[in-house]
């Protein structure tokens, strides 16, 4: 599975943007027909993702966040996208396995899908929504519709937040899925977003939902592994290389046993840096507004 330690989302309506996006150091580059459009916006939006597409040449992996199905727009959103190459496209306001299979029935299937997990609802349904399968890859958490709609207060560490963070990574692990955390919307706050970045870290999240270019190079080094722990994974791989490892479940190494179990969390870590450890594209536009 691709990383996606940084995955921007960028105004659809917003052609400046699209054309940025083409050479961001992002994971992901997510062109948005929902939130960021406005109702009168919606149609033209939709044709200039469209064109986007097809246009190609991005160096992030590209996809489209469509409108709910439940509204005039989303429909004609799947429509326009059923013919295109698009990597991935972004469903809102998922509230159960239903709608992600209605979504993939109109799409092929070399489209992936990530599931918007933003309601009270959502949160109740998370297992049945990750056990949907077929093209399901990705369970996203939207933030700032689910503390609207739980009626949180503020808290800067997110506390209100902490069981539905660790549910919902516990999920996406039970089902093989990549889980990315929430916006933070403050993106001038640098300092704010490394500690939330760091706690979504914590947590286990594969990566987070921006709102900015400026947080793609805190995102990818925030989600990617530290040289501490590659140089630890590769000491774990070297060791049970041996030959007088050979049929142990577990070993010494500096002092602490290690089994087998961290053999493979080892390899993982491994396999993260070499998907993640390749040329930065440029990032010269990436402290611009757009």
């Amino acid at each position: 599975m691709r990383p996606a330690r940084s995955v921007l989302y960028l105004p659809a309506s917003n052609a400046r943007a699209i054309e940025k996006a083409r050479s961001l150091a992002c994971d992901a580059a997510i062109l948005d027909l929902e939130d960021a459009v406005a109702p009168e916006a919606k149609i033209e939006a939709r044709a200039a993702a469209v064109a986007a597409v097809r246009a190609g040449g991005f160096g992030p992996r590209l996809g489209v966040r469509i409108n709910a199905l439940d509204t005039e727009w989303g429909a004609d959103d799947l429509t326009a996208l059923a013919d295109t190459a698009v990597d991935v496209v972004v469903v809102p306001k998922v509230e159960g396995a239903a709608a992600l299979s209605e979504v993939a029935s109109r799409l092929t299937d070399s489209n992936a899908l990530w599931a918007m997990i933003e309601t009270p609802r959502a949160l109740l349904a998370l297992n049945d929504i990750a056990a949907s399968g077929g093209p399901l890859e990705a369970l996203m958490l939207g933030t700032n519709d689910l503390v609207t709609m739980l009626r949180t207060g503020p808290s800067p560490d997110r506390e209100p937040l902490k069981p539905w963070l660790a549910q919902m990574v516990a999920t996406a692990r039970a089902h093989g899925l990549l889980a990315i955390d929430g916006v933070f919307n403050r993106f001038t706050d640098t300092e704010g977003f490394a500690a939330e970045c760091a706690q979504g870290r914590l947590y286990g999240f594969d990566g987070k939902s921006l709102i900015h270019p400026s947080q793609i190079e805190g995102a990818n080094a925030a989600f990617a592994p530290t040289e501490a722990e590659i140089a630890q994974a590769r000491a774990i791989v070297a060791a049970f290389s041996a030959a007088e490892a050979a049929g142990c479940g577990a070993i010494q190494i500096d002092g602490q046993m290690v089994e087998r179990l961290h053999l493979a969390a080892a390899k993982r870590i491994l396999e993260q840096h070499a998907a993640t450890d390749r040329p930065s594209l440029s990032t010269k536009a990436s402290h611009a507004p757009i």
